[in-house]
């Protein structure tokens, strides 16, 4: 009964609204594993700014904090990367469901 609605409703929507739709559904089903990888980048993101932050108190240690600052500022990049990663992903996979609907 469920997937007769879900069929009958993709056959009376364009893609984009199906898409939209789904997404909102289902977004915490797929964010699982984001989640986990986004999790990680900032537990250490945290910790290379902290153990460089310790680093620049000692003079020989100086060029190591400014690595991991370094290393930091590009997990900071990271970051809007596995949220764009996941978003295309999602809807790609809502796409082909809202094709293979319509067939």
């Amino acid at each position: 009964m469920e997937q007769e609605k879900q069929d009958a409703d993709a056959q009376n929507q364009n893609k984009d609204e199906y898409v939209d739709i789904q997404m909102g559904k289902h977004d915490l089903f797929f964010k699982k594993g984001y989640d986990i990888l986004y999790t990680i980048n900032e537990w250490l993101l945290g910790i290379w700014f902290l153990v460089g932050s310790i680093f620049f108190y000692y003079e020989t240690l100086k060029t190591w904090g400014v690595t991991l600052f370094v290393l930091g500022s590009v997990q900071m990049l990271i970051r809007p990367t596995i949220r764009l990663v996941h978003r295309f992903h999602l809807r790609k996979h809502y796409e082909r469901e809202y094709e293979e609907k319509q067939s």
